[in-house]
């Protein structure tokens, strides 16, 4: 058997690292692309594969990386990089997207975000764009959209058991009510790696979900439940701008303002799995899809826990403070 070269873009990050070391469990000859290959370091594959020195915007490092490579994966977004993400996003696919189709690599697999049919909030919008220039490629391209992952390297997660773990009670956007499929870390990288060997005439986006459909507050209450605490009420304001709720975000927990404003962008509208066709093209993982509470038990595994700051610090003082502040601005709007 002829052994396949896989082009691994955001391998720095939790994604693709996942994916870099499960293609080569598999036996793939795996090669990332990064500015900063030294940061591969911190993985213990890293002197495994064949790290290329380049920029995602500059056409010959992208087709340099991408010559030889059978399946190309585009695990890259220009989260917390400023007010031009979506910019940048656009200019970088285009690039890839080219690159690919001039140095005939056999398929394209993107992670993007799950959505309704509606106006979309400028994140979640241009990972839409991003998972159309791909498909427009002329290259096979599975586009996988999936909502929060709960994994133990997920900002998303980060997120959630922050505000998990710190807010007894609180006053918080409306978004919380928003529902969402969340899906396990392992479950998406099933997916994404299985995605490989899609037909060849496949070119479209699948939705991904795990089993469970909440409100983000309900997420909260279950990842308390889930690891042996319970969560206080949580009351809405009037509030559904990104930036606004941004502020809460990053007050309340370790997210610089910055990277919650595209993730909260994520959350103004329900995303949950409107179609299941990837189930036709490949089976479910070994043991069915995980559900909510033991996806949260086995990504918080090994992490400390925040839930000593639930105190009245946060509870009278900075949170309160805050949460009158976002109501206020949210009410003059």
């Amino acid at each position: 058997m002829t052994t396949r070269t896989a082009l691994v873009t955001g391998a720095t990050g939790y994604v693709g690292g996942l994916v870099v070391e499960k293609l080569l469990d598999d036996g793939w000859n795996v090669r990332t692309l990064s500015r900063s290959p030294e940061k591969l370091k911190g993985h213990a594959w890293h002197d495994q594969v064949e790290a290329v020195a380049g920029d995602a915007t500059n056409p010959e490092d992208v087709e340099r990386a991408m010559e030889g490579a059978d399946v190309a994966w585009y695990l890259l977004h220009s989260m917390g990089s400023g007010e031009d993400f979506a910019k940048r996003d656009a200019q970088m696919a285009e690039v890839f997207a080219n690159a690919a189709k001039k140095q005939g690599v056999q398929r394209l697999i993107y992670l993007s975000g799950l959505h309704p049919d509606e106006e979309l909030s400028e994140h979640l919008a241009s990972r839409v764009e991003v998972g159309e220039t791909l498909m427009a490629s002329g290259v096979p391209t599975a586009v996988l959209q999936a909502a929060v992952v709960l994994g133990d390297g997920s900002i998303s997660f980060t997120m959630l058991k922050q505000l998990a773990e710190r807010l007894p009670a609180g006053i918080a956007p409306k978004w919380i009510n928003n529902r969402i499929q969340p899906i396990a870390a392992r479950d998406v990288l099933y997916y994404l790696v299985a995605a490989a060997d899609l037909p060849a005439d496949v070119n479209r986006t699948f939705d991904i979900g795990g089993p469970d459909v909440l409100t983000y507050a309900g997420m909260m209450d279950r990842y308390g439940q889930a690891l042996g605490f319970r969560s206080g009420p949580m009351f809405t304001a009037p509030v559904t701008t990104p930036g606004l709720a941004a502020h809460w975000v990053g007050l309340v927990t370790d997210i610089d303002t910055q990277m919650a404003k595209p993730l909260v962008g994520s959350l103004l509208h329900d995303t949950v799995v409107l179609e299941r066709d990837i189930d036709n093209y490949i089976p479910r993982p070994p043991g069915g899809l995980t559900g909510f509470d033991d996806a949260v038990r086995e990504a918080a595994k090994g992490l400390p826990s925040n839930t000593w700051i639930r105190s009245a610090f946060y509870t009278a003082g900075a949170v309160g403070l805050l949460a009158a502040s976002v109501l206020l601005r949210g009410l003059r709007r």
